[in-house]
């Protein structure tokens, strides 16, 4: 598959092997940065609507590509797309972000949840992948993606976001069996959504653990990293990204599954994430607030970046999303910096 792509650099890096250069995308590069994007959104009831919508998904997934020049599309979707298809319905507020109506509080509540079937309550993703490839005519690779089963988990207990998702965190104190037995559902389910993602054409999938920097260590050795590694060793065909958000106590064990790709945020040096995740290839992990900055500003700080990480066992990305208010100028200007950054000034 990866030898038809026209750009293939993200699938050489993410597999170790040399690239002319260092490969770029960013996290949210779909989404509020583009007028493009805004456009569309602003015809429909909602986010819901457009993530429901395998066609308009597809466009916006693209949208990037053609705009930003970026060496991969992400499909455009949420992570909270798994709850809901377990049975747990989400709405996304404007301006205030996702919440569940309901949340799980008892055995009873996680009896009720389904192991969702992706080609039955996920299909609208599926389709949109299908699409999606279509229509990029092999420019670029795919990338899919899922959350990771703490931060599921968070959201479906607290049902909200939250600045200490301490109810979440009660949860796994106080009833550790049945954070054991949702958990384990949501990864289930996620392994058969990330896998059904890659049948329908993903090139490579990321998992996104947004919330491990809540944890403590011991607690994401004992609630969240037992089912990353199951995750990993359950995706084998394509390259496997993992992204824990705040969490560097979590990159060792990272580097000892079978994932290819470690994804760093901006607390992490380059030096010590080396350090600790000798056997990966890493992703990141530009500080998303540098993009307020000025050009001058933007170029010392990615060169920066790119010379700590050098050229090899590289993808150029942010240590998180890219915020919506950011000059979409910005975000194209970092892009043409890294790809104009020549592995022999290293």
């Amino acid at each position: 598959m990866t030898s038809i792509l026209q750009n293939d650099l993200l699938i050489r890096a993410a597999n170790g092997q040399p690239t002319e250069r260092v490969p770029v995308w960013l996290m949210r590069q779909a989404g509020r940065i583009l007028p493009e994007y805004r456009a569309i959104r602003a015809k429909l009831s909602g986010f819901k609507e457009l993530v429901e919508t395998p066609e308009l998904a597809c466009e916006v997934t693209i949208q990037p590509v053609d705009i930003l020049e970026v060496d991969a599309a992400i499909i455009f979707s949420d992570i909270l797309v798994v709850p809901e298809a377990m049975g747990l319905t989400y709405e996304m507020i404007e301006s205030k972000g996702p919440f569940f109506p309901k949340t799980i509080k008892n055995k009873q509540d996680i009896d009720d949840l389904r192991i969702a079937n992706p080609h039955e309550h996920l299909d609208y993703v599926l389709k949109a992948i299908q699409l999606t490839k279509k229509e990029l005519n092999n420019r670029v690779p795919l990338i899919g993606f899922a959350g990771a089963p703490w931060t599921i988990f968070a959201y479906m207990i607290e049902g909200s976001g939250s600045k200490t998702f301490s109810q979440a965190k009660k949860f796994l104190y106080t009833e550790p069996v049945l954070s054991h037995l949702l958990l384990q559902k949501i990864t289930t389910t996620t392994i058969q959504y990330l896998q059904a993602q890659i049948v329908a054409g993903a090139d490579l999938v990321q998992v996104f653990d947004s919330w491990a920097g809540i944890l403590s260590p011991s607690q994401y050795a004992t609630f969240a990293m037992p089912y990353m590694q199951q995750i990993a060793d359950a995706i084998t065909t394509v390259p496997l990204t993992l992204f824990a958000k705040g969490a560097f106590f979590a990159l060792e064990s990272f580097n000892a599954t079978n994932c290819k790709i470690v994804g760093l945020d901006w607390n992490t040096s380059p030096e010590l994430a080396r350090q600790l995740v000798p056997n990966k290839v890493l992703q990141g992990n530009l500080d998303p607030c540098v993009l307020y900055g000025d050009k001058s500003t933007i170029k010392k700080e990615t060169e920066n970046m790119l010379q700590q990480f050098g050229a090899t066992n590289y993808i150029a990305n942010l240590g998180h999303g890219v915020y919506p208010d950011v000059n979409k100028d910005n975000v194209k200007y970092f892009i043409e910096i890294v790809k104009n950054f020549k592995p022999n000034n290293i």
